[in-house]
């Protein structure tokens, strides 16, 4: 008689090959690495005024950010009002966006019509300006 030792060595050994699921989760890596839609920020908190009519926009927009004090910023880099037209310039070379200004809500006016009108002046089919919705 053996013994039940010897018994259970002599068991052939089930086991899972995880190659196929391996195969799975790099194809689904993949897949999820290139549909990513990467949105830049503008790199400044901002306190945006509140409207009624406000809307929601497509992710893939240029944002440029006025702060309190007057900076004009896109993607963290201070650009200013002198900047904003060759900025929106080059980006509209590879594909027309929608121009998406947040200025915070104690800039002037003045200033505000201004980074509008460089991006008008660049060839922006479209410019917005962020807000809060209610």
């Amino acid at each position: 008689m053996r013994s039940k030792l010897e018994q259970q060595l002599e068991l052939p050994q089930h086991t899972i090959d995880l190659s196929p699921l391996l195969d799975v989760v790099f194809i689904l890596l993949i897949f999820f690495i290139v549909t990513t839609v990467f949105v830049r920020e503008t790199g400044i908190e901002v306190d945006k005024p509140q409207a009624v009519s406000s809307e929601q926009l497509k992710s893939n927009v240029i944002l440029l950010a006025i702060s309190a004090q007057g900076d004009v910023v896109y993607d963290n880099t201070r650009i200013g009002v002198s900047g904003v037209r060759a900025t929106i310039l080059q980006l509209l070379r590879k594909k027309q966006q929608i121009v998406v200004v947040q200025a915070d809500k104690r800039v002037s006016a003045e200033l505000l019509v201004k980074v509008i009108d460089q991006a008008k002046l660049a060839g922006a089919a479209q410019v917005n300006i962020a807000t809060e919705g209610y």
